[in-house]
């Protein structure tokens, strides 16, 4: 089994130990996302959990609305993201906590560059 590389988190400046501030990332989808990005300004870490929420969070919400516009395929196509959205959010949350660096494939490693720029 390939683990997630672990990276110790910087502390951040929010006064939260780096991983519960990386998981309420997660929380509150894109809207906590934001919040932490504007806020945090020393982690890393938590920078990038921040923005990978908002692109999770977003991509699932217009995946939702163009499954919406297909009759029949696409609404059986959002009834199967609809677990897989979850799973996925609670699967995130949990490695955040466990300080897993989880950069998802395709979306992780441009979020990892978009966190950096703040």
């Amino acid at each position: 089994m390939n683990l997630p590389p672990s990276l110790k988190p910087d502390s951040s400046s929010t006064g939260l130990d780096p991983k519960v501030a990386g998981l309420l990332c997660y929380l509150g989808g894109f809207i906590t996302g934001i919040i932490f990005l504007v806020i945090e300004k020393n982690s890393r870490f938590v920078r990038l959990h921040a923005v990978q929420s908002i692109v999770v969070s977003v991509a699932l919400i217009v995946l939702n609305i163009l499954f919406g516009f297909i009759p029949v395929i696409g609404w059986l196509l959002g009834l199967l993201l609809a677990p897989i959205g979850f799973i996925l959010w609670i699967g995130l949350m949990l490695l955040t906590l466990q300080g897993k660096l989880n950069k998802l494939p395709v979306i992780g490693d441009w979020s990892e560059q978009q966190a950096n720029k703040f």
